[in-house]
């Protein structure tokens, strides 16, 4: 679905998430910056690693930040990189957007304007969560 009032100060965040980005091995830079159910926003960017398995990505580190200041949920996060299709979340992403707001939005855009809106659950539908494991 294509979106057009995607939040301005969370994509502003985004982009300067995406020029801090450390990513020396892919050169695919991606900038992320969510808003708290408090209002805040926390950023991030992908921070690779030589060894590949520790590289996180930008929504994960958003996440991170927010988490780490003890906030649990968020409502709307904007993921920004200048690839020609604009990017969505990876499986894992995906996952862990899922934990802390199943129902937030996704906006998905890049540096020509191509936007994009989601909801997490419809990124991951039937993701996992522990209150299904059998007691």
């Amino acid at each position: 679905m294509t979106a057009n009032k995607i939040p301005q100060d969370l994509l502003i965040a985004a982009k300067t998430a995406w020029q801090n980005a450390y990513a020396p091995y892919s050169k695919f830079q991606v900038g992320a910056a969510l808003r708290s159910s408090s209002g805040v926003i926390y950023s991030g960017a992908n921070v690779e690693n030589a060894a590949y398995g520790l590289t996180r990505c930008a929504e994960q580190s958003a996440i991170q930040a927010m988490a780490s200041a003890g906030e649990r949920q968020f409502t709307e996060i904007v993921i920004y990189t200048t690839a020609t299709d604009p990017a969505t979340p990876c499986g894992a992403c995906r996952q862990i957007l899922h934990e802390f707001a199943a129902d937030a939005t996704v906006f998905i855009a890049n540096a020509q304007g191509v936007k994009y809106i989601f909801r997490v659950s419809e990124l991951l539908p039937g993701a996992f969560t522990a209150k299904r494991l059998p007691v």
